[in-house]
């Protein structure tokens, strides 16, 4: 078994907590770090660093190492997830002190008050416009119409705007009059149309036995209830309802799945992944690098996967696909175009 090296002091908690942890793992699997790299698909020395806490594990290699060890990845899975926040904790302390100057300097006094002068101001001018004329102004108008007195046509325009507003009050009230009747009539149309079809579909529809809309619902929903009732705790999918479905996410993989080919392309490793109890496989690839692709054929359908440049202290160097539904691992083919132009495939 290897000699462990203590971990630093200034390691946070939970990452010392789960790195404690894979280390039992690996003496319980009786693997030496050479043993267990060279089974995960990851290099020794990115191990190294793993066990001793200089380096944030992957998910992948946390997956691939409690299916070696024969530990469960759901269990293993949810210890990494604390570490990897305490990582970003780490990674994120500036950004955060940064965004507090920020947010001090928004806070600081008076700027919400510049406004409020500005808008009473505006309610004051309003209030103003609001405000009814003294009787100096509306005395003052009447001098305009003082030298028509003489005019005796001066006050005919007076009664003029009453038979307008009267004339436009009533045309106004014949348009709502006309409209109300306009919808009473259709909605007379339409209830005398619905009730003839009602009609004539209640005495044609007596040989069918019933409404083909009410048996639509049950034939649609019984089918994927069937398959999950005979799968394991867990397992989410089985043959075809597993087709482009994540097989950590639908539980296919861990301890349900097996490596059925494998092959080397460039310094990546590609394999067949296949899980008898969902019926389905998929294509893995380990030691890659950002750009590879990787892709599983089975009868035609295919699926595909890329390495991606990752978020964390190192980049991501493994990607596996979407499931594909396939009676037999040996009927799967996994393939890898690497980013440097390189490709080849398990079955070449």
């Amino acid at each position: 078994m290897p000699g462990w090296k203590a971990l630093p002091d200034e390691l946070d908690p939970d990452v010392g907590a789960f790195t404690e942890r894979l280390r039992r793992l690996i003496d319980r699997s009786g693997l030496a770090v050479t043993a267990v790299a060279e089974r995960t698909g990851h290099e020794r020395s990115a191990w190294d660093a793993y066990l001793n806490g200089r380096l944030p594990v992957p998910r992948s290699a946390v997956l691939a190492l409690a299916e070696v060890a024969g530990s469960d990845p759901a269990a293993l899975a949810t210890d990494w997830e604390l570490a990897e926040r305490a990582w970003s904790r780490g990674r994120g302390g500036d950004v955060e002190r940064d965004v507090a100057r920020d947010g001090a300097r928004d806070a600081e006094p008076g700027r919400g008050r510049d406004a409020e002068p500005d808008a009473g101001d505006r309610t004051m001018q309003i209030r103003r416009l609001d405000r009814p004329e003294p009787a100096g102004t509306s005395a003052g108008a009447s001098p305009a119409p003082r030298p028509r007195t003489a005019d005796s046509y001066a006050p005919a325009p007076t009664p003029a705007p009453t038979s307008a507003s009267t004339s436009t009050s009533g045309s106004r009230r014949q348009s709502v009059l006309l409209s109300v009747a306009g919808v009473l009539g259709a909605l007379l149309v339409v209830t005398a149309a619905l009730l003839l079809v009602d009609l004539g579909g209640s005495g044609g529809g007596g040989g069918d036995g019933g409404d083909g809309r009410a048996v639509a619902p049950p034939t649609t929903s019984a089918p994927p209830a069937t398959p999950r009732a005979d799968l394991p705790a867990g397992v989410m999918c089985a043959g075809s309802d597993c087709t482009g479905r994540d097989p950590e996410e639908m539980g296919c993989g861990g301890p349900l799945a097996t490596t059925v080919a494998r092959t080397r392309v460039g310094a990546a490793q590609v394999e067949v992944r296949y899980s008898d109890t969902c019926a389905a496989a998929w294509a893995r690839i380990t030691g890659g690098a950002a750009g590879d692709a990787v892709t599983v054929e089975v009868a035609g359908a295919v699926r595909r996967a890329a390495v991606t440049p990752g978020t964390g202290a190192q980049p991501d160097t493994d990607a596996y696909t979407p499931m594909v539904a396939v009676g037999s691992g040996a009927d799967a083919r996994a393939c890898a175009t690497l980013a440097n132009g390189g490709g080849g495939c398990t079955t070449d």
